[in-house]
This record gives C-alpha cells, sequence and structure tokens, in this order.
C-alpha cells in the first residue's frame, strides 16, 4: 500500500487533476446516460401518430395475421389508421380484417395474401396495385422468420437459411421500397422496422437470423438518414423476446411481454431512443430497454461474455428441442 501511495504521490498534480477529469467525465456520461433512458421509459412520450396522417390515413402491416402484426393492425385501428394487411394465408387476412371493422365503426380494410418466401415480382406488383392512390402514412416491416431450433450454421437447413434471408432482408426492402416513394411525395410517413436483440448482438447457434437482423439495422438506419430531409421518419424497433409463436414462449414475464403490452409501448416510443449508441433505433419495452443499456455500458455489443452467455443458452435450448423431439418419436 505504501508504494502505491508514493507511486501515486510522485504523479505531478497536473497529471493526477486530468486523470480525476477524465474518471468524473467517465461517469458523469453514464450517469447522463442512465438518466435519458430513465426519461425515454417512463417519463417522455414518443411521436404522436397523428403526425404521419389524420384519422383515415392508411397503415401497411405486413406479416399481420398472427403475433405482433395482429397486434399492431389492432391498435393501429384503434388509432383511427385503415389496414392494408399483408399476409401468407388470406383466410386468416379475411377472418382479422372482418373482426376489426365490426369492432372499429368506419375502418376500411385492404388483404394482400403473399408468401415472402417465394420472391415473386408480381407480388410486389399487387402491393403497388392495391396501394395506389391510397394515403399511407404507416409503413410496420413486421414479417419475419428465425429458425425453428437453435442450430449450427454448418447444420443449418439449406431451405431455411434461405426463406429467413428473402423473408426479412429482401421482403423488408422491397416492400418498403413500393410504399416509401408515396410518403417522400407527401413529405410525411413513419417506416417501423421489427429489429431483434439478435441483430444488435451476435447470437451463436442463430447466426444466420442474427446476420439477417444486424443487415436490416445497418439498412434502416442509413435509410433514416436518406428520408430525414423528406420528414419521413424511420425507426429501428429492437425487441427481445415476446410471447409469440416465432419465440415459442407461452407465458409472459417480466423481461418477455405478451404482444399487447410490447407492440403498445412500440407505438407510444417512436423516436425515444436517443441513449442508444445507434441513431434512429429505440428499445420500446422498459425491461428490454434496461437489459440494453447493462449490455451496452457494462459488457459491451459482441464480447466475448456475451457471447459464451449467448451460445451456453443456445446449445441448451436446442438439447431440450432434440430431447422432446426424440420422445415424441418415440410416441409415434
Amino acid at each position: 500500500m505504501d508504494s502505491i501511495k508514493e507511486a501515486i504521490e510522485a504523479v505531478p498534480p497536473s497529471v493526477q487533476l486530468a486523470f480525476a477529469g477524465l474518471g468524473a467525465l467517465f461517469v458523469g456520461s453514464k450517469v447522463f446516460s442512465f438518466l435519458r433512458l430513465f426519461l425515454s421509459m417512463f417519463v417522455l412520450s414518443g411521436t404522436n401518430l397523428r403526425k404521419y396522417g389524420k384519422k383515415g390515413t392508411w397503415a401497411v402491416v405486413t406479416g399481420a395475421s398472427d403475433g405482433l402484426g395482429k397486434e399492431y393492425a389492432t391498435q393501429l385501428a384503434a388509432k383511427g389508421f385503415n389496414l392494408v394487411l399483408v399476409s401468407r394465408t388470406l383466410s386468416k387476412l379475411e377472418t382479422l380484417a372482418k373482426e376489426l371493422e365490426s369492432k372499429f365503426s368506419g375502418l376500411q380494410t385492404k388483404v394482400l395474401d403473399m408468401d415472402f418466401t417465394a420472391d415473386k415480382d408480381e407480388d410486389y406488383e399487387r402491393l403497388a396495385a392495391l396501394i395506389d392512390g391510397l394515403d399511407v402514412g404507416i409503413l410496420i416491416n413486421n414479417v419475419g422468420q428465425s429458425h425453428s431450433i437453435p442450430v449450427p450454421f454448418t447444420l443449418t437447413d439449406k431451405a431455411e437459411m434461405q426463406n429467413i434471408i428473402t423473408i426479412n432482408c429482401l421482403g423488408t426492402l422491397k416492400v418498403t421500397r413500393v410504399v416509401a416513394p408515396g410518403m417522400q411525395s407527401r413529405k410525411r410517413g413513419l417506416i417501423l422496422t421489427m429489429g431483434s436483440f439478435g441483430g444488435w448482438m451476435p447470437m451463436p447457434y442463430l447466426a444466420t437470423y442474427s446476420g439477417s437482423k444486424a443487415f436490416l439495422q445497418f439498412w434502416s438506419t442509413a435509410l433514416a438518414s436518406e428520408l430525414k430531409p423528406d420528414n419521413v421518419d424511420v425507426q429501428l424497433c429492437l425487441s427481445y423476446l415476446v410471447t409469440t409463436a416465432m419465440s415459442k414462449i407461452r407465458r409472459p414475464s417480466m423481461f418477455i411481454p405478451s404482444p399487447k403490452p410490447f407492440v403498445r409501448a412500440a407505438l407510444n416510443k417512436v423516436g425515444v431512443g436517443g441513449w442508444q449508441s445507434t441513431a434512429h433505433t429505440y428499445t420500446p419495452y422498459w425491461s428490454h430497454a434496461l437489459m440494453a443499456w447493462f449490455v451496452e455500458n457494462t459488457i459491451g455489443i459482441g464480447h466475448s461474455i456475451g457471447l459464451g452467455f449467448n451460445r451456453k443458452m443456445h446449445i441448451d435450448i436446442r438439447n431440450r428441442a432434440l430431447r422432446k423431439a426424440a420422445r415424441e418419436a418415440k410416441k409415434n
């Protein structure tokens, strides 16, 4: 201890003061960042959706028939937006459209059955024809696919790999390419793309899905800068797990909400992600935001500690899934 004390005393006072200042700046920056997080989650409201159009303006929702997409459609309808519902199964879309029209007086809906895995130009032409002449103020890029279970990349089924990239990347880009020009011409709009913690930090054993969502992160942020002069807001909405068919989790918890509270937060907190390290990105659900802040400000995105934790977690999930499949195979 005496040697340490002597070493410190040997440092010139000006140098000691400089290091103390740097330390104070570091601690202050973390405190300021956490304050911004707290205000964003519990005090500040996001952009009022009326900015993107009056009552009767249209919203396009992809992956609309189930899970988060269905909930986005329902809550946007409650806010007075007409709906263009896009998903694979026509019967589900028609059922949802009828339910929402009966629930919300004056609501108009249009449906488009579209298999994003097919990547057919004529499907995107059908979408363009369907929205032609409509005042589309909001686009929710929700359609997506993950792996059936965690899997090493070298064992990933070729069809699954192709579908993940086709749906998550090409599907999102091509839909946006159809919708965005109208927003530019009207000088208003919101393009909200569903991101994932899997794209925000690398996820071993979900490598293809993780890479596809990371692609959307960079694409969305770049697009936001391009469209900002046209008064079109582009936001990537980051999510941890939600109780949906994709996550295969049924019971909500503090860190895993059901679609309803998550979507409510997503629509109420648009644009409040100023504390995050990437612009035009926000994590709307409070517990997800706390997790993201902790990782960004302690471990760091992409650190070996996080990689090791996620790798072990996904190996455990994979092994449980394989054991369950083996038991069911014996029963049959």
